[in-house]
């Protein structure tokens, strides 16, 4: 084991083989250094995307469709809940995501890019304009056709592959470049979700409403009571989520809900969970009973959660099963396209210039627009070292829909010729924009020198 080790001072766990122990951490290492790169969650969805459409044209196409409608649920009694696989993937699963969401809103609402106007005017005029320009040239297109509903589908930013293509371009990207990224794809995120609640949810049933009602109170009151164990909340999030469901929301939008809903705040902070820990930390190395040993180790424990915010704490937790697990799947269930399903004649033409026009050059005009006119205006202050070729790429790469696109699409369209085209535009769209992202940047942006005393110097002005 290498010095640096925090384990290595101890050795390896008692009762293991030392050369397999060694042998699994030289495995691992690598590993666990590949999925701390950002662009790494970008890299396995396309490699879930490339399977997907592989299994989509291959002679294995109607095996694969199979799979996704293989029907899972639940009975008791007379009573069932049953529904395809795809349904659990893209709404079950997807709540996780969208829990996830939740959590950075509230976190950047709490200190971040969202707690004060001045520091949320600039990303806030990217996201307006990063919306509304795509779905303005959708609707140019499509205005009175059939795919007039799927408006929304060229507004989303997949903030996975849009910080991957930013990652991969290393130091040429400033740090305040990638902030504002961040702020921007929270506040489209914000946007795809009013979108999805208000346009794409179905017929409105007030029971539904009664019982998302009683599951909020029901958090609300745990969090009152100083309740803190995530698992507590798990009834009240599925009643919400049922909530949702049979009011003719989307049940994703729990997630949403459930993480504007935790707190922000820590409960011991950092410097009081340091004393807490060195403290039971002295007990234990004086020495005590096995019985006073476990309560130390609680209170230990115990600091250690409460040491950041719950919001923190779940992001670090469910964030890996997010970008490596859930949107993999997603992808896997939903990029499948069949090219031969889909089609270029008609309404379905007119959807595909939509969605693929609108995500290239729709975002990055919106986005660029925004920006600028919010800087000419003082609006907002120019960031330190960002120039106008960094607002065009931060445009351009804006224009990765991918993820949330698909989600859209899939609620704007039935299945059939125009969810097909669809997806293929969001691909089409999408691939075109990492194209023009790396090339703008490896071809326009120069390596920053010093990024740690620019990051120092912006902590300094901030605010």
């Amino acid at each position: 084991m290498s010095s640096d080790d925090p384990d290595s001072s101890v050795g390896p766990p008692p009762g293991v083989w030392l050369f397999a122990h060694r042998a699994v951490r030289r495995l691992w290492s690598p590993i666990q250094r590949f999925l701390a790169i950002e662009a790494a969650s970008g890299l396995v969805l396309i490699a879930a995307t490339a399977v997907a459409l592989a299994l989509a044209n291959s002679p294995w196409a109607d095996a694969y469709d199979h799979v996704w409608h293989t029907p899972i649920g639940l009975a008791v009694g007379d009573w069932a809940f049953t529904r395809p696989l795809h349904f659990w993937v893209n709404d079950g699963l997807m709540t996780v995501f969208f829990f996830v969401v939740g959590l950075e809103i509230r976190r950047e609402m709490a200190g971040g890019e969202l707690s004060s106007l001045r520091r949320a005017a600039l990303p806030v005029a990217a996201a307006l304009g990063g919306m509304l320009v795509p779905a303005l040239i959708y609707l140019a297109f499509n205005h009175g056709r059939t795919g007039e509903v799927g408006w929304a589908i060229p507004m989303a930013t997949d903030i996975a592959f849009a910080v991957g293509v930013l990652t991969l371009l290393g130091r040429r990207v400033p740090s305040a470049l990638r902030v504002l990224l961040l702020a921007l794809a929270v506040i489209d995120d914000i946007g795809a979700i009013l979108v999805i609640a208000i346009a794409y949810s179905g017929d409105i049933e007030p029971v539904g409403y009664a019982i998302a009602a009683a599951a909020i109170a029901g958090v609300m009151v745990l969090s009152r009571a100083g309740v803190r164990a995530p698992v507590a909340f798990v009834p009240a999030g599925v009643a919400l989520w049922v909530g949702f469901h049979v009011a003719g929301i989307h049940p994703t939008l729990a997630g949403v809900v459930l993480g504007l809903l935790t707190p922000a705040a820590p409960w011991y902070g950092a410097q009081h969970a340091g004393e807490v820990a060195r403290t039971h930390g002295r007990a234990l190395a004086a020495g005590v009973d096995d019985h006073a040993v476990h309560d130390h180790l609680a209170a230990i424990d115990r600091a250690r959660r409460e040491a950041v915010a719950p919001v923190e704490r779940l992001q670090h937790l469910l964030h890996p099963w997010v970008a490596f697990a859930i949107m993999p799947l997603f992808a896997l269930a939903n990029a499948g396209v069949s090219v031969a399903g889909a089609t270029f004649t008609g309404d379905a033409a007119w959807v595909f210039l939509g969605v693929a026009v609108g995500l290239a050059v729709g975002k990055p005009i919106g986005v660029f627009v925004a920006t600028r006119g919010a800087i000419a205006t003082a609006l907002s202050p120019r960031p330190r070292r960002v120039t106008d070729l960094g607002l065009a790429l931060v445009g351009a790469v804006a224009g990765i829909g991918f993820t949330m696109s698909l989600f859209i699409a899939q609620l704007a369209f039935p299945a059939g010729p125009l969810l097909a085209t669809a997806k293929l535009a969001i691909l089409a769209g999408s691939g075109a924009a990492i194209a023009i992202g790396l090339t703008a940047g490896l071809v326009a942006l120069r390596p920053v020198r010093d990024d740690v005393s620019e990051h120092v110097a912006e902590a300094a002005t901030t605010d």
